[in-house]
């Protein structure tokens, strides 16, 4: 287990036999722009944007999950911040509860230009404003937590 103050909002949730997935929400910008991808076209979400992120192995930190899935996912490295808001929904059957956190890349040139990712489960990657992602065909899961990623941008901006 890791540490309560990293993520005091988070390890509450933590049970076993519970699903627990991370979102690395990378935004940045006056009006902010934010890092999304979109799914190989397999499976049930396939062909569909997301928020990047992945499924939390055993007890693994969530600061680490989003890590390595972004390494394994696009061959790249981030820095996770504040923890943004949690999410529950149902897949197949199962309760599964959702971490949003901020994230943002180590290397600063890929704010420019994203032509050096390596996409391992999407087929491409872009930035786009934050206030179009609802209108776009997004994963449920996710568009589950967008009200909530516009609160915490908002916050932001007023501070």
């Amino acid at each position: 287990m890791f540490p309560a103050f990293l993520f005091p909002d988070c390890e509450r949730v933590l049970m076993k036999g519970e699903c627990h997935s991370v979102a690395g929400i990378l935004m940045f910008g006056d009006e902010p722009k934010v890092f999304i991808a979109k799914r190989n076209p397999v499976g049930q979400m396939g062909g569909r944007w997301e928020f990047p992120g992945g499924k939390v192995e055993g007890d693994e930190p969530f600061e680490l999950t989003l890590q390595r899935e972004y390494s394994e996912e696009f061959s790249a490295e981030i820095i996770v911040g504040n923890h943004i808001c949690d999410g529950t929904f149902e897949h197949n059957g199962k309760i599964n509860h959702l971490h949003a956190f901020e994230v943002s890349f180590a290397d600063a040139e890929l704010y420019k230009d994203l032509s050096s990712l390596v996409f391992t489960e999407h087929t491409e990657a872009k930035f786009v404003p934050l206030s179009s992602v609802g209108q776009l065909d997004f994963v449920d899961s996710d568009l589950s937590i967008y009200p909530e990623i516009l609160k915490y941008e908002e916050s932001r901006k007023s501070k």
